[in-house]
């Protein structure tokens, strides 16, 4: 099975001429494009995996929820990787727990009564 290749255009920008991109200031651009992303209507959500021991980062684009949510239990089942997932509405960060997580809800000792 042979993943589906995402096509970009890259080829036709860079033979785009010059005068049809307008100059814009750098703050406008970071309010626009950081501040105010945007997610193509036929995709259901990013999801961006980042693995704490090796410190790699993996990036997933689902265009179904059933698929998103399969890969996020499978990434969430490994317990190594850092989660986040964009989607139109919102961004989500899931922290990988680790076992030593657990140490901090266990009984404490009671004090000795004397």
């Amino acid at each position: 099975m042979t993943k589906k290749y995402f096509p970009n255009k890259w080829k036709a920008y860079k033979k785009a001429p010059s005068k049809f991109f307008q100059p814009i200031a750098f703050d406008e651009f970071m309010d626009w494009k950081i501040s105010g992303y945007e997610i193509p209507h036929e995709v259901s959500c990013i999801i961006r995996e980042e693995n704490a021991l090796t410190g790699k980062v993996k990036e997933y684009v689902y265009k179904t929820d059933l698929g998103a949510k399969r890969k996020i239990k499978k990434i969430m089942d490994g317990g190594t990787s850092g989660i986040t997932v964009c989607s139109v509405d919102n961004i989500h960060y899931i922290k990988p727990l680790y076992e030593n997580d657990y140490d901090d809800e266990e009984e404490e000792e009671p004090d000795a009564v004397g």
